[in-house]
């Protein structure tokens, strides 16, 4: 990963980045996405939740920037909020899910400062999803959990996603 680059909020709100990056206070912040496991575990995801939106009450957004704080915006690789959704462009409200997917190259660090802003930006649960080790945890406010049973849960709605069926694509 590169160094930081040093960017206006209003440069970074009118520039597109391939792939998008995450903004602190001015800084640019390079996300790890681009491997084939990644990209195929956030197209499965975002499928099986979309393919059940009516069912759930749910809109699911892929790579959104999603203004947390002031200054600062991250970018889950799959977002849930529910109905109705924020019609900003780039929401300021939290999701009811912000799901990551894992990278090699990620460290837990940088994993576990993502997971405390989404937290304390008021989103319910998020999901890491390790498609290395399939293996998934769930982050709340009150704690977190591995997916031991082999689903990923949500209460009000209640969501329930299997893990098996979203590694099954890595297998496709």
């Amino acid at each position: 990963m590169g160094a930081s680059l040093l960017v206006s909020e209003q440069e970074y709100l009118t520039t597109s980045y391939e792939p998008d990056c995450e903004y602190d206070e001015g800084k640019l912040i390079e996300r790890n996405t681009g491997e084939m496991p990644h990209s195929i575990l956030m197209g499965a995801c975002a499928t099986f939740l979309h393919e059940r939106r009516k069912q759930y009450g749910i809109q699911v957004l892929l790579i959104l920037r999603i203004r947390i704080a002031p200054g600062t915006y991250r970018v889950p690789d799959v977002c849930v909020y529910k109905q109705p959704a924020p019609r900003d462009p780039i929401p300021s409200s939290p999701p009811f899910i912000a799901i990551e997917i894992l990278s090699p190259e990620d460290r837990m660090g940088r994993v576990r400062k993502k997971i405390d802003e989404f937290l304390a930006f008021g989103v319910t649960y998020v999901w890491v999803i390790d498609p290395e080790a399939r293996r998934a945890d769930v982050y709340t406010a009150s704690g977190f959990y591995e997916a031991k049973d082999g689903v990923l849960h949500t209460e009000d709605p209640a969501i329930e996603v299997p893990l098996a069926d979203l590694f099954q694509a890595l297998d496709d």
